[in-house]
């Protein structure tokens, strides 16, 4: 997500661990990463501040500027996704045009990736993998195809306007064409990809403005239509992934969504304040609309939720100008643990 430019206001870094404050200790960053939370903040748009934060989870240390440390530089500008996969970390880097590599182990830079095309910055957005290739949607209109191997651009495939988030399942790669940089002309489709033969085999009509996407445990995937938001409002759309038609749409406000186990929970705004539903495939709708209490959070930024640990993980980008949180809850939305991080804390890996 991309903001009006800002001036950051604040450089001191603390962490809460429960309800206690912790100052960030001034101890050398770990040699190995485990038990512990690496935190991508994407910073502020053409600010080259995005960073990396991480938090040791033995005895609830963070260490801020992660990325600058290790590989003594500057992560770059605007961090959209961060993912493992195999023995690597990939960060996607969105204005800078990059996607950064570490060792899983230790964190370390291993390589980094330019993406730009004809010296045109390619703006990646999302990674996802399958087999030996990492898939990354560019903003240019093209899903790169990486070998996990050699780190080496192998082809593009071309889909629709501004491709955003994707996610996969099978063989087949499903990418939201957000068509975000045309506005009001955005684009209303979600592509599918075959991920063996690296080509785009369809478009779905989705909506204005997908977004977001998850699975529900049926098969069924999930979509959100984000409108123009202002006159179009954001909604839920359901495909039919055996006949790759768009089957249902829900008439309700939603902004992220997570597949957690039988169900699918959303954020959306409610009144000033950013709350958590229940959406029940099954039945087809929202079975309650405040899930757990979040009112502690001033502004929802990032939400995940992890099957293995079975927590949520909650960011607050606060007012988007100062360091944000990071709220570990349990499956159940008790709050564990929280820590605060870097600027705009968006999306993050446990190890």
């Amino acid at each position: 997500m991309q903001f009006t430019k800002f001036i950051l206001a604040f450089l001191l870094l603390h962490t809460i661990v429960g309800c206690k404050k912790k100052e960030e200790t001034s101890s050398p960053l770990p040699t190995t990463l485990n038990h512990g939370v690496l935190v991508l903040n994407e910073g502020l748009f053409e600010h080259n501040n995005a960073s990396l934060s991480y938090f040791d989870l033995n005895n609830g240390t963070v260490f801020s500027n992660f990325f600058e440390v290790k590989a003594n530089r500057n992560l770059g500008d605007t961090g959209n996704d961060i993912a493992v996969y195999g023995g690597k970390i990939y960060i996607v880097v969105n204005v800078s045009s990059t996607i950064e590599v570490l060792d899983k182990q230790t964190g370390v830079s291993i390589q980094q990736i330019q993406m730009k095309w004809n010296n045109l910055n390619k703006q990646p957005r999302s990674i996802q993998f399958y087999k030996n290739h990492a898939f990354v949607s560019c903003f240019d209109g093209y899903v790169d195809v990486i070998d996990t191997a050699s780190l080496q651009v192998i082809t593009r495939i071309a889909v629709g306007k501004n491709p955003d988030a994707m996610t996969a399942q099978n063989n087949r790669l499903y990418v939201s064409n957000s068509g975000g940089l045309n506005s009001p002309l955005m684009d209303s489709t979600v592509s599918v990809i075959d991920m063996d033969n690296l080509s785009e085999t369809q478009k779905i009509v989705v909506g204005k403005n997908p977004g977001d996407m998850a699975w529900d445990h049926l098969g069924n995937l999930y979509v959100i239509a984000r409108g123009n938001y202002s006159t179009i409002p954001s909604r839920l759309k359901k495909i039919n992934t055996v006949t790759h038609q768009l089957e249902q749409s829900f008439n309700f406000d939603i902004q992220q969504i997570e597949q957690v186990q039988n169900q699918l929970y959303f954020s959306y705004a409610n009144g000033n304040q950013t709350s958590i539903g229940i959406f029940d495939p099954v039945s087809a709708s929202v079975i309650q609309t405040n899930a757990f209490d979040i009112s502690y959070i001033e502004t929802l930024y990032g939400f995940q939720y992890d099957p293995i640990f079975n927590a949520f993980y909650l960011t607050d980008a606060k007012n988007y100008t100062v360091l944000g949180d990071v709220h570990i809850l349990s499956n159940t939305g008790i709050l564990q643990q929280s820590f605060t991080a870097g600027l705009n804390p968006t999306k993050l890996i446990r190890f």
